[in-house]
């Protein structure tokens, strides 16, 4: 059966502040599930990487076009069987883009304290989001509206719990 004839799949976002666990869970989630993973990371421009390497935060411009290709990737992927993206889709109006461009998509909101999430920015080696970062994001961060599609998950709690959990909503949803 080519990708074209698939049943379409869940199309699920694990969101949330840098250094929350949106990869880890991400991939963690699409093996339970037997869907493929991608990190939107991987799909910003170098601009952008750079710009957040030098420790200054995204703006809305500089989001956009990213947002725009995280969408199509995603609903690629849900047309073709599904698909679960790790993206921080920070904002509504960045989770309504997402949604433009592939409605049936639902979101996992990673969350947990300030402190939790600054020693895991802290410990992190290699990423180009300085911790520095961190309080931009917190800052920016919209927590998921009453009509929005999502759950949110506690981070506090082992990677394999909160993929479990994950697991659980979306399969009672999907």
């Amino acid at each position: 059966m080519s990708a074209a004839n698939a049943d379409p799949g869940p199309a699920v976002v694990v969101m949330g502040v840098s250094a929350s666990g949106k990869s880890t869970v991400a991939a963690t989630l699409a093996a339970r599930l037997g869907i493929p993973w991608a990190d939107a990371d991987d799909l910003h421009p170098a601009a952008n990487v750079a710009k957040m390497a030098s420790g200054t935060p995204l703006d809305d411009d500089d989001r956009r076009p990213w947002l725009a290709a995280v969408g199509a990737r995603l609903a690629e992927g849900a047309a073709s069987g599904g698909l679960v993206m790790a993206c921080s889709a920070l904002k509504r109006t960045y989770r309504d883009q997402l949604r433009a461009s592939c409605p049936a998509a639902v979101f996992v909101h990673l969350d947990g304290s300030r402190a939790l999430l600054a020693a895991r920015a802290g410990a992190r080696q290699g990423h180009f989001m300085p911790p520095a970062l961190l309080d931009s994001q917190l800052a920016a961060l919209e927590p998921l509206g009453p009509d929005e599609r999502g759950v949110v998950v506690d981070i506090a709690q082992p990677g394999d719990e909160i993929a479990a959990t994950a697991e659980k909503w979306v399969s009672a949803r999907h």
